[in-house]
């Protein structure tokens, strides 16, 4: 099977995004493996599907390089750029993904996401475990270059503390709205150059140290854009801001 795909990147979160709006594709694990295999396939940190969608003008479909499935902000972000260029988006957007339905604004440079409202944390040891539509576990740090995280990525990421296991992000704060982030990914199993629901986690953390939304998130990819508001007993009004962008199509034979 010859398979046309579109390789995008939003702030060094990098994909593999496929036009599968006629079902011809069948996202087997292997499938899925080989793709973002970055010796033997395309290379990525996740594989999206584009498909026709019942309710909502198009549906995101993310899976993780080990074939699982969860949201992922950059990831939909990317798409959302994808499907400007299938003529599917335009302005304003929305479509359904692995948490419900999205809204997303199409800008010049960078594109915004709304993600859903999201439960005040729970504290885990030193750190704030939240759900963003991926669970992330947030520690905050004096210097986040010199964090050891595959160490204690790996470590927290297999705790008992997470029924269904984590992503840890580790914060630096630089100043009242600016911090820098760094995430070790589950599915991924390895440090990314940034992840959209861990710098959307970390962002909302921050509110337990005063901080006032918006927050200008630096990760090693690029940099974000959290805004939220501050509800009864959830995050309200989430959006993800940063770049995406088109870096190269192709076909590979499966």
């Amino acid at each position: 099977m010859n398979l046309e795909f579109h390789k995008y990147q939003a702030a060094g979160n990098d994909f593999v995004i496929i036009d599968n709006r006629n079902g011809q594709f069948k996202a087997t694990p292997g499938n899925i493996k080989r793709i973002c295999d970055r010796r033997f396939g395309v290379g990525a940190d996740g594989l999206i599907l584009i498909e026709n969608d019942g309710t909502a003008e198009y549906s995101v479909v993310y899976y993780n390089p080990d074939g699982s499935q969860s949201l992922c902000g950059n990831g939909c972000r990317a798409a959302v750029r994808f499907a400007q260029s299938l003529k599917l988006a335009a302005g304003d957007t929305a479509f359904e993904a692995f948490d419900g339905t999205h809204r997303a604004q199409i800008l010049e440079d960078t594109i915004k996401l709304e993600m859903a409202d999201v439960q005040f944390g729970r504290e885990v040891a030193d750190g704030i475990f939240l759900d963003t539509g991926s669970p992330h576990y947030v520690l905050f740090v004096d210097d986040v270059e010199q964090t050891d995280v595959m160490g204690i990525g790996r470590k927290w990421r297999y705790s008992e503390e997470f029924e269904d296991g984590a992503n840890v992000n580790f914060v630096e704060i630089i100043d009242d709205s600016n911090i820098k982030v760094r995430t070790y990914e589950r599915g991924v199993e390895n440090e990314t150059l940034s992840c959209g629901t861990g710098v959307t986690a970390a962002a909302l953390a921050c509110s337990s140290k005063k901080m006032n939304s918006p927050i200008a998130i630096e990760a090693r990819g690029g940099n974000l854009r959290v805004g939220f508001s501050v509800g009864v007993d959830k995050f309200e009004d989430v959006w993800l801001e940063g770049p995406a962008e088109h870096v190269f199509s192709g076909k590979i034979t499966l």
